[in-house]
């Protein structure tokens, strides 16, 4: 799945335009035990209420692609015979109404994940009836295809603290006890996936909240295959990577060239509002490598470390490995933070044998907040 049809599946989430008409669930406690279960109609629901649960859920399709949602493909295989497979198309199949497949499916969530609170695990169906449109960018015409998918969350329950209210219908403030609330999903996914504006049996798009946990147990349990490398821990490899292969190589220059063409690459994609989700491969970044005059022997170096950490054929998000909107550079007791359209104004210097950042200073210049002038 690409971002605009990502974006195409989350504006369904309104009262007004979704075909969601029950919400099922189970209420579950830090000891793993099932305090409730619902299936409550959205007819009955007053507005507020429908709000709130369509909100919750189009929660689980937010974030940035390949960051916090993640898409995760079937193997023939699985799709053939897989029993987590098979488990996800009878809940959607059956339009949430086999009731042992749901309660497979609360089993399967509650055996994988340890929570610190109490959480709601959220089950709804819908149906969308996919506008024809042309490739010129036209208008929507009739329907061409129905897409049906099924969406879970998992929303952790928090207890508030008791505070002092406001109470319109006595002009007066008084104690409010403390309650239970849920809170937005900490992970959650949707199946099948919407490729090409269709439904593809043979992909997911699974939602995490924390870029840094992909909650392996959850993937394994749900889907039957490992969690894709969080993002977070994808761009420590990399870094990691790089400064144990280039060793000496591993410049200030280097780096930052390289982390230059990747930006570079983001806003081109971007700016041309390509469709695709953009990704390097390892071939790519040899070619800045060897650009920038790094020798052989470190380039194959690192094209080894590649394999072994990441795999051959992985290609990786440019988002997840430079930061878009700003450069860091750290040394001990020091801390830089410039924005990426001006990182021309740093460089490094040796001076009479001691090694210096150098920042060029312009206006606006402050020390604790103080304006001050260099002289």
């Amino acid at each position: 799945m690409n971002e605009k049809e990502i974006s195409e599946i989350r504006r369904r989430f309104r009262p007004e335009k979704s075909n969601i008409t029950n919400i099922c669930g189970c209420y579950v406690n830090t000891s793993k035990e099932i305090v409730s279960e619902f299936n409550q109609s959205i007819a009955l629901m007053t507005e507020d209420e429908s709000e709130k649960f369509i909100a919750i859920l189009k929660k689980t399709l937010s974030g940035t692609l390949n960051k916090n949602l993640l898409p995760i493909e079937f193997t023939t295989q699985q799709v053939v015979s897989g029993e987590e497979h098979k488990l996800l198309m009878s809940l959607r199949d059956s339009v949430l109404k086999d009731e042992e497949a749901i309660q497979n499916i609360f089993k399967k969530v509650i055996e994988a994940i340890t929570l610190e609170e109490n959480y709601l695990i959220l089950l709804a169906y819908d149906t969308y009836d996919i506008p024809y449109r042309s490739k010129d960018g036209g208008k929507p015409d009739d329907s061409s295809e129905v897409f049906s998918y099924i969406v879970c969350s998992v929303c952790p329950v928090k207890m508030t603290k008791s505070a002092l209210s406001y109470y319109a219908h006595t002009n007066e403030f008084h104690s409010s006890a403390a309650d239970w609330i849920v809170s937005p999903p900490e992970m959650g996914f949707m199946f099948p996936a919407f490729d090409d504006r269709c439904s593809n049996i043979y992909g997911t798009l699974y939602y995490t909240r924390d870029a840094a946990e992909s909650r392996e147990e959850f993937v394994q349990a749900v889907f039957g295959c490992e969690a894709p490398m969080p993002a977070v821990e994808q761009k420590e490899t990399f870094q990691a990577i790089l400064s144990s292969t280039l060793e000496e190589e591993c410049s200030f220059q280097t780096v930052q060239l390289v982390h230059e063409q990747l930006q570079e690459m983001i806003e081109e994609h971007k700016a041309n509002k390509e469709e695709e989700p953009l990704t390097i491969s390892k071939g790519n970044v040899k070619q800045m490598l060897r650009a920038h005059g790094v020798s052989d022997t470190h380039i194959e170096a690192f094209e080894e470390q590649f394999d072994q950490q990441f795999g051959s054929e992985m290609t990786l998000s440019p988002k997840n490995i430079v930061d878009v909107r700003h450069m860091e550079l750290t040394a001990p007791n020091i801390k830089i933070q410039v924005s990426s359209s001006r990182e021309g104004l740093v460089e490094t210097r040796v001076i009479d044998g001691v090694k210096y950042i150098l920042i060029r200073a312009e206006e606006g210049i402050e020390l604790n907040g103080v304006p001050v002038h260099i002289s």
